[in-house]
């Protein structure tokens, strides 16, 4: 049993691991959205089987790449795969079809797509793979795999803590091998409950002053535990959904079990004003009201337009990561963006961020190793990887972060 690393490795983006058992096994396969659109070292070889852990494009933003070479079967969940064909399109749409992969591959991904639920097992020769609810986002899946009496448990992204999309990742027990993602292993988020009501508060003194606040969003999970939290806080206010959330928000819909409670999103989404057209857009900034759309780090998307037109009584929120050297990150610390001219944009709202990660925080990713109590842990997917690694070694626990490019001999 043996894993090589071609993206993902200290750092946050593009995302790929390959295991080998008695079969290939692809995890993830994503991109890298900034400083430049980047992707992983590609395994230019024959994969047995193309496990995507969850639908965002640092996990899933690379899958067609694969099927230029082999066909293999796609595991995922149901809400992964299709909120995946979403996301990806999209890019390809963004990159106005200059994409690293060939012109059918993405059909050839989209034939190739297998669903598999949570606590289920499929069989390949002598590898069991199992999935396990991350707590993520909706679909999101640890990965477990079993091969001669060895188990291994890759978690991509997860959440411990229960939120209004989610009930929370469970540690899985006996694992001889965890993969562990590492974002916020230099740091814990604050308590949800508070941020959301710093949240209303910040949000009401603005709505109450005349203007707007504009909610820049990821579209998969972000956006609808959005609404589903403004709506409770106040069932006056308008609140409006633009971009790609809307979609997403269809598609999560289809399978209300991946998610916390179906009932209370149908409801939330109920009262939202969807926005689809250019009318839509320009009655959104006529009376004070709430918008959130994408894109979450403002590289695009109908966020963008509505920043342009806010006025001065307006404020941006932003409640998730923002990479370095996105628009997101600039607005943040600096207080500008960048035109695609490279100029750079004065932004003169207010800007606040509110921490509503859906990653596990510092403690929870201790408590959660300490509570697989593997015989050794691999650090990636995020910035901090070297220092956690070392950490968990003081705590008595084998442990690695590798290198991009990096194969190591686990048995």
């Amino acid at each position: 049993m043996k894993l090589s690393f071609f993206g993902g490795v200290g750092e946050v983006g593009r995302s790929n691991i390959l295991l080998e058992t008695d079969k290939r096994i692809m995890m993830d396969d994503g991109v890298k959205l900034a400083p430049k659109l980047s992707y992983p070292r590609q395994f230019q070889g024959f994969v047995d089987v193309l496990i995507p852990t969850h639908a965002h494009l640092d996990h899933c933003g690379n899958l067609p790449a694969v099927y230029d070479y082999c066909s293999p079967p796609m595991l995922a969940t149901p809400p992964t795969h299709a909120l995946s064909w979403l996301l990806i399109k999209d890019s390809i749409k963004i990159q106005e079809g200059k994409v690293p992969w060939l012109k059918d591959s993405f059909k050839k991904a989209q034939k190739n797509a297998q669903p598999m639920g949570y606590e289920h097992t499929k069989s390949f020769r002598h590898t069991d793979i199992t999935f396990h609810d991350a707590g993520h986002i909706p679909g999101s899946a640890m990965i477990e795999v079993n091969y001669e009496k060895k188990k291994l448990l890759y978690t991509g992204d997860y959440k411990m803590e229960p939120t209004k999309m989610h009930e929370g990742a469970k540690p899985v027990k006996d694992v001889d091998v965890l993969i562990t993602e590492s974002t916020y292993s230099d740091r814990d988020h604050p308590p949800r409950k508070q941020m959301f009501k710093n949240l209303w508060k910040s949000i009401a003194e603005t709505i109450e002053k005349g203007g707007n606040v504009l909610m820049p969003s990821f579209a998969v999970g972000r956006a609808q535990e959005l609404i589903q939290v403004l709506r409770e806080c106040d069932p006056e206010v308008p609140i409006f959904l633009d971009g790609m959330a809307k979609t997403a928000t269809d598609i999560i819909l289809d399978y209300p079990s991946y998610i916390r409670s179906s009932k209370e999103l149908v409801r939330a989404a109920g009262s939202t004003n969807f926005v689809y057209d250019k009318q839509g857009k320009k009655d959104v900034l006529r009376h004070p009201s709430i918008i959130v759309a994408t894109a979450g780090m403002l590289n695009g998307g109908p966020a963008l337009g509505y920043l342009a037109r806010l006025n001065d009584k307006s404020k941006v929120i932003f409640t998730g990561y923002c990479v370095e050297e996105t628009n997101g990150w600039y607005l943040m610390n600096h207080g500008y963006i960048k035109n695609d001219d490279g100029s750079k944009r004065k932004i003169h709202q207010k800007v606040e961020y509110y921490d509503l990660s859906a990653h596990a925080g510092r403690s929870d990713l201790f408590s959660f190793v300490k509570k697989c109590n593997p015989e050794k842990v691999v650090c990636v997917h995020g910035e901090h990887c070297d220092e956690f690694a070392s950490e968990l070694e003081l705590e008595g626990f084998d442990t690695h972060a590798p290198k991009l490019g990096e194969t190591i001999n686990l048995f």
